[in-house]
């Protein structure tokens, strides 16, 4: 369940192992001028539970809500039941919107299924994305945890509306929902479905990443600055925030526990490739990493020429948003890959992370996959320049 990062060395299994898995470790970081705590995921963690608790923990400065948790100034480890204590108690603070007796009755039970659902947080939540928009999802009573806490759940994984056929063959269904499609399809004797299944099935392997260029923009465009929001791709939940127009995941792998300067991930680009950044989300030189250099005695004028080129690269992705009538998402790909090819060139910083690459498509689970993901074809949108 990490973020795209190198896997950790493999760990000898001792007959204690399961009870230390009960214990997450907490990175405390400079976030907007105070010392904040976020919980760092280990090895096959409960990625929902952290992806939401992480949001609690980060959004202390909201005023409207009572979602807000705090942990004791020198926490260095949380347990699970722990969070979800932290989780429960937030979500009996929460009050309906309206406060009529039909709509009070009617949260009471959904703050009830809520309490249900709480220990399946721990453990993957079942989400089944539809690829008609970003906040597009089938409802499951999961849903309802995200829905009490105000905290909006996304994903990037859209089809391209300037491709007609991809649309009638997908249409809204979601993801199972296309699956069984195109196993029907293949068994039809018509023609016309046959065809119409494979070109499913086709959309479904070259967009195995979970999230193209058409879902990167709308991703883009539909996210508020300064919203704090879980982002699921790849059976993954992470938490996400939009700064200064780009989007960026909360970096929790254990890996980087001692890592102060590595607090940001970028999200610009559909293969998996990004950047680490600083909890300012300015571009991390993490020592000792691939493309690392010592820092330069002129190190914050180069840093913010790095910021600048950086910036440029990614406003690319936001052209089609100004632009639609001129600017297809092919076109788009294009220039994303050519400007990061330049960028790569002349700042190793920009780093590739081969975990983050497309897998088959499995039945949306929350809880990641213990195997490293090998690394496929990239996504059809993309030419190779």
């Amino acid at each position: 369940g990490a973020l795209g990062l190198p896997s950790e060395p493999p760990q000898i299994q001792t007959p204690s192992r399961e009870a230390e898995e009960e214990f997450y470790c907490v990175k405390w970081i400079s976030w907007k001028g105070e010392r904040t705590p976020v919980i760092m995921q280990s090895e096959n963690g409960p990625c929902p539970l952290l992806a939401i608790m992480n949001i609690l923990l980060l959004q202390w400065k909201a005023t409207s809500r009572c979602f807000q948790v705090k942990l004791p100034p020198h926490k260095e480890v949380v347990t699970a039941e722990e969070l979800m204590a932290h989780l429960g108690d937030c979500l009996l603070a929460t009050q309906p919107r309206e406060p009529s007796e039909g709509l009070q009755l009617n949260f009471q039970q959904n703050i009830s299924d809520s309490m249900m659902v709480l220990p399946k947080l721990s453990t993957g939540l079942d989400v089944n994305v539809r690829f008609t928009g970003v906040s597009d999802f089938e409802y499951t009573p999961e849903c309802i945890v995200f829905d009490l806490l105000n905290v909006p759940l996304y994903h990037g994984w859209l089809v391209d509306p300037q491709s007609p056929e991809v649309v009638q063959a997908v249409g809204k269904l979601s993801y199972n929902q296309l699956v069984e499609k195109i196993i029907t399809c293949k068994q039809a004797s018509d023609s016309s479905l046959v065809s119409e299944g494979l070109v499913a099935e086709q959309f479904l392997e070259s967009t195995a990443s979970q999230l193209t260029y058409h879902g990167l923009c709308e991703l883009t465009a539909a996210v508020r600055e300064g919203e704090l929001s879980v982002f699921f791709r790849n059976n993954h939940f992470s938490t996400m925030i939009k700064h200064k127009g780009h989007l960026y995941l909360l970096v929790t792998d254990q890996g980087f526990l001692q890592e102060e300067k590595v607090v940001w991930e970028s999200l610009h680009n559909v293969d998996g490739d990004s950047c680490f950044c600083d909890t300012d989300f300015h571009l991390s030189h993490t020592p000792g990493k691939e493309g690392a250099a010592a820092a330069p005695p002129d190190h914050q004028l180069q840093q913010r020429q790095v910021d600048q080129d950086y910036m440029i690269a990614l406003s690319l992705q936001q052209q089609q948003g100004q632009e639609p009538s001129t600017l297809s998402d092919l076109e788009l790909a294009q220039q994303l890959q050519q400007e990061e090819y330049q960028q790569q060139q002349q700042h190793p910083q920009h780093r590739h992370h081969p975990q983050q690459q497309p897998q088959a498509p499995v039945q949306a689970r929350g809880r990641p996959p213990g195997e490293q993901r090998q690394r496929q074809k990239l996504d059809l949108d993309c030419v190779i320049l």
